[in-house]
């Protein structure tokens, strides 16, 4: 053998070789995935009290009911003052008690001390009658922009609200249910802008009586929907939804208004509970309220 001959046996040897170890390694990274399953985890819509049409709370129901909402948000204070009349209007229903939105007196990250009583206080009265009726949590910000004084965002606020939630969640476990932390804008709160933000607290208070929150309208401030979900994983207990351009019925705000990548990770993550509604309506109630309910069902369905 010449070394021409020599040369072309070599190379077409090692051509071989490198096809079939690329072969081999496409192989074992997974180059060739199974084919994706269909998801099937439910899309569970829920209203707050103003979302659909009715006077009483029968009335709300009963157009609730015939849109297939499964969840019932109030404020807590609506709950506490109307609890009878909410539970005797809930039984035999499909409906439940999704999150309860906020409702407190005070606020935790409060400098004085009668404003932090007054959030002790309420806050485990809402939470006492969230939980007798089955609710997923209740929802609390820290501290919004407008309350004042407040403790400064430093990491000593940060290690006294970990514990302050701690006894809080440990409250709510005992009673059946849980609260929720919302991240919000900076428009509305200078504590807590992230979804990831907040499941870092999650993480650290290490309690199940403490979760956390993603809010469609609020997440601007996140780097995109999939990711803001994602990074809450677990701790993601309850959703809102506004359209995207002006926090009205979604669908009003046209093209704006897209959910999917959001509702991707939900489906991901396996997400049990709801995606509530909370927000207003520029048109005709009866038209757009239905117009919205197609239309995150269809997203859902495309993500």
């Amino acid at each position: 053998m010449n070394r021409q001959e020599f040369l072309k046996v070599t190379l077409a040897g090692a051509a071989t070789v490198m096809a079939g170890g690329a072969t081999s390694l496409l192989t074992s990274c997974g180059a060739a995935p199974k084919a994706a399953t269909k998801n099937d985890t439910p899309l569970r819509l829920s209203f707050q009290s103003g979302t659909g049409i009715g006077e009483s709370y029968a009335e709300k129901f009963d157009y609730m009911e015939s849109l297939g909402i499964e969840g019932f948000e109030p404020g807590g204070n609506e709950l506490v003052r109307n609890y009878d009349e909410i539970a005797k209007a809930l039984e035999g229903r499909n409906i439940k008690l999704s999150a309860i939105c906020a409702g407190f007196e005070g606020f935790i990250l409060a400098e004085e001390q009668a404003a932090k009583d007054a959030f002790d206080t309420s806050m485990r009265t809402i939470v006492d009658a969230a939980g007798s009726l089955g609710s997923t949590g209740v929802i609390m910000v820290p501290a919004f922009n407008h309350q004042v004084p407040c403790r400064p965002h430093t990491q000593e606020t940060r290690d006294f609200l970990c514990a302050e939630l701690k006894a809080l969640g440990d409250y709510a476990l005992s009673k059946g249910t849980t609260v929720i932390l919302e991240p919000l804008n900076r428009g509305e709160a200078f504590y807590l802008r992230l979804v990831s933000d907040a499941a870092a607290i999650c993480r650290d208070v290490a309690n199940d009586g403490v979760m956390c929150m993603g809010d469609f309208w609020h997440m601007k401030e996140d780097t995109g929907d999939y990711a803001a979900f994602m990074s809450a994983g677990k701790y993601l207990r309850h959703v809102h939804v506004a359209s995207r351009g002006g926090r009205s019925m979604p669908g009003e705000d046209g093209e704006l208004d897209n959910y999917k990548e959001g509702f991707r990770a939900l489906k991901e993550l396996g997400y049990p509970y709801y995606v509530s509604f909370e927000c207003g309506c520029r048109s005709d109630r009866s038209v757009a309220v239905p117009a919205a309910v197609e239309l995150l069902r269809r997203q859902w369905e495309e993500a």
